[in-house]
């Protein structure tokens, strides 16, 4: 390996040693602190020990899939020779996606019942501070584990004819886990809530944290399992496929193209492996910014919360745009390679800024007011919200794709739209540490009213939650879109590979053209499948919710006490059905991400499942979009009546009642079924790239 690529490959591996040190020390840190009351305790250790228990349970069904999936890619590949490494690295993928997701789940609940406690105390600052400290390990986690697990391959295999094969499979372990974290964590939490919203409020008439609705428990669990660890592997896995994708694409272009990137190639330097090696540089100057941006946000903890975390989402883009541009110059790289970096940072910036406005303010109101008459007018205003911020958000990514493609050289705009998406995703570090500070202080908020704390302590940590809610929704959007441009980006790599193996193989490049019948096929079959597995989806938490409802009513019932609050409620059974269904119902949706892309593949060949990549991209990128964001207006919708936000109409009125029937539809929307689209099509997207050598030829 030539010096310079040896450089610009540890940089990342240094960057993401550091993080994983300063994550060590911020979940130290909070586990330092004062837990509170006995009960704070108390209630504090069921939502842990639920959250693990999930984990466990769920970590040992993986552990079988994995155990699948190593043969399969062992049987596979070993005709390359490759058989044992891509198994291999794809084991590595997905345990370094469940160890982020085991460590960010650890300080996540350890973090919620300390942030109370400081909330308890009186300060605020000090509560802001914890639920950061809480979610930076897992922000921390995701981009170092990532960081690591590529760098490291690449610093070993960079010279082996095999890498490509290396990436694909690592990357394919990423997206898989992902997808099954994402679902199950999803299915959970959102069958929890919907559960425990009507049979407290709707069908009892009790707040949602009531200590005597037994639901409580487990849907505090469900703010982890899904918000926290199934996030983690989502943001985990966009990254590890951008990078890939960029890497890919330049390892497969034309060497004459390349040559266009550079103003100056150092002696010696293989511009191929030198383009190759940006991604993971500029990802390991992105780590680097978080980490330095993290510790700025602490120092701004006295002022208004919902301030701090606006920042925390938007400087980072901005540094690491300046950082890029003045490091390109000094390696002899074109900037054209900066201005699509910064392309896809301020896009995700905006995408934000957008889903942000369409979850937190003007829209909102409509919905709320919408709710007067009842809750189907309220749910027909909520799916116009989600519609109309759709077209926003994907016109944005098309235009950062645009912006990504027109500046860089001839031949090369594929490799600046993957760019842009590193650009996207470079803060990864700091926006899930922002995503992850919103279960933490939902969960600080329902321990305070479990515990029964007081109203001055919820005015705190009411006010985190609130902010929470909106960063939750912001992280949610900045996913989707990322996830949109990064499958544009593995489809460009997916044809580019299927061409590097034809034209090795003495055959004709594949073209596309929208008028032949396996083409138009595939598009149908690629569209047909963010629906199968958004209804797929929506069912498994329908029929979770009822199993929890029917429990809930019959503890009220038959629980002596319980409703006049001197019996203790049977959390643990509510907690029990959540996990048994979110396990049972995520191997559908997750099996057909993995067979289909194989599947048609084989059946059909490359151009079937080009066709398919395509229309899978166009329907689950907008359908996830509007789920997530419509799900997001009924949310918030519901909390503006509940903060008094439409005179006459307090909380408990008609009104109120018909937003809660529009935020039981929304819960599944935007934590299920919207993320587990929009991860459905990176992962067929991953899993594509991969075979493409293997089917190539068909």
């Amino acid at each position: 390996m030539n010096d310079l690529i040896t450089q610009l490959t540890m940089a990342p591996l240094v960057a993401s040693v550091v993080g994983l040190a300063v994550a060590a020390f911020f979940y130290f840190r909070v586990k330092a602190l004062p837990e509170g009351t006995e009960t704070m305790n108390l209630i504090g250790r069921y939502i842990r020990e639920g959250s693990m228990a999930f984990l466990k349970r769920e970590y040992q069904v993986l552990a079988v899939y994995a155990v699948v999936v190593f043969v399969l890619l062992f049987i596979a590949f070993s005709g390359e020779g490759t058989g044992l490494i891509a198994g291999s690295c794809f084991l590595l993928g997905a345990f370094l996606s469940l160890f982020a997701g085991f460590i960010g789940m650890k300080a996540a609940t350890y973090a919620n019942v300390r942030t109370s406690q400081a909330a308890r105390e009186g300060s605020k600052p000090n509560a802001l501070l914890t639920a950061l400290d809480g979610g930076a390990v897992m922000g921390l986690s995701v981009a170092a584990g990532a960081l690591l697990g590529l760098g490291t391959l690449y610093y070993f295999f960079v010279n082996d004819p095999h890498l490509a094969t290396v990436l694909h499979s690592f990357a394919v372990g990423a997206s898989s886990i992902a997808l099954f974290s994402r679902i199950g964590g999803g299915i959970y939490t959102k069958a929890a809530d919907v559960g425990s919203d009507i049979a407290g409020k709707v069908v009892e008439g009790i707040p949602e944290d009531d200590p005597r609705n037994p639901g409580g428990i487990a849907d505090n669990v469900g703010d982890n399992v899904g918000d926290v660890a199934g996030m983690g592997a989502d943001i985990y896995e966009s990254l590890v496929a951008a990078l890939v994708a960029a890497m890919a694409i330049a390892l497969t272009a034309d060497p004459r193209h390349i040559a266009g990137l550079f103003t100056k190639v150092p002696a010696g330097v293989d511009p191929v492996f030198l383009a190759a090696t940006l991604p993971l540089f500029l990802a390991g100057l992105g780590l680097a910014v978080s980490i330095v941006c993290i510790f700025i946000a602490r120092a701004l903890r006295q002022n208004s919360p919902a301030m701090v975390l606006r920042l925390a989402l938007i400087v980072p883009s901005v540094i690491i745009g300046i950082v890029s541009f003045i490091a390109m110059p000094m390696l002899g790289v074109s900037q054209a390679v900066t201005y699509a970096l910064a392309a896809g940072a301020i896009g995700g910036g905006i995408i934000g800024l957008i889903t942000e406005y369409y979850t937190a303010w003007g829209p909102i109101r409509k919905v709320a007011e919408a709710s007067k008459t009842g809750a189907g007018t309220g749910i027909i205003s909520g799916l116009s919200v989600g519609m109309e911020s759709t077209v926003a958000s994907l016109f944005v990514v098309a235009v950062v794709g645009f912006l990504a493609n027109l500046v860089m050289p001839e031949g090369m705009g594929l490799y600046g739209i993957a760019m842009g998406a590193v650009g996207m995703l470079a803060g990864t570090a700091i926006v899930m540490t922002v995503d992850a500070y919103g279960p933490i202080s939902d969960n600080a908020g329902g321990i305070s009213e479990m515990s029964e704390l007081g109203p001055e302590v919820r005015a705190i940590t009411d006010e985190l939650d609130a902010v929470g809610n909106t960063t939750a929704a912001i992280g949610k959007g900045f996913a989707i879109g990322s996830a949109t441009l990064t499958v544009l980006s593995l489809f460009s790599a997916f044809i580019l590979e299927v061409n590097h193996a034809r034209i090795a193989a003495g055959m004709d490049a594949l073209v596309l053209k929208l008028d032949e019948a396996p083409i138009l096929i595939g598009l149908l079959i690629g569209a047909c499948l963010p629906y199968a597995v958004g209804a797929s989806t929506m069912i498994a938490v329908g029929k979770a919710a009822q199993a929890i409802i029917q429990e809930i009513m019959r503890q009220f019932n038959e629980i002596p006490g319980l409703r006049e609050g001197k019996a203790e409620p049977e959390g643990a059974v509510i907690v029990d059905i959540a996990t048994k269904a979110a396990l049972s119902q995520m191997v559908l949706p997750g099996t057909v991400a993995i067979v289909a892309p194989v599947m048609v593949g084989f059946v059909l060949g490359p151009a079937a499942l080009a066709g398919m990549l395509a229309g899978a991209v166009a329907v689950g990128a907008s359908l996830s979009l509007f789920m997530a964001n419509a799900g997001g207006a009924w949310d918030n919708a519901k909390k503006f009546i509940e903060g008094g936000g439409i005179e006459g109409h307090p909380k408990g009125s008609d009104t109120h009642k018909a937003a809660v029937v529009g935020d039981t539809v929304g819960d599944p929307f935007k934590d299920t079924s919207g993320p587990g689209v929009a991860i459905l099509i990176k992962v067929m997207s991953v899993v594509s790239l991969l075979v493409a050598p293997l089917i190539a030829t068909i």
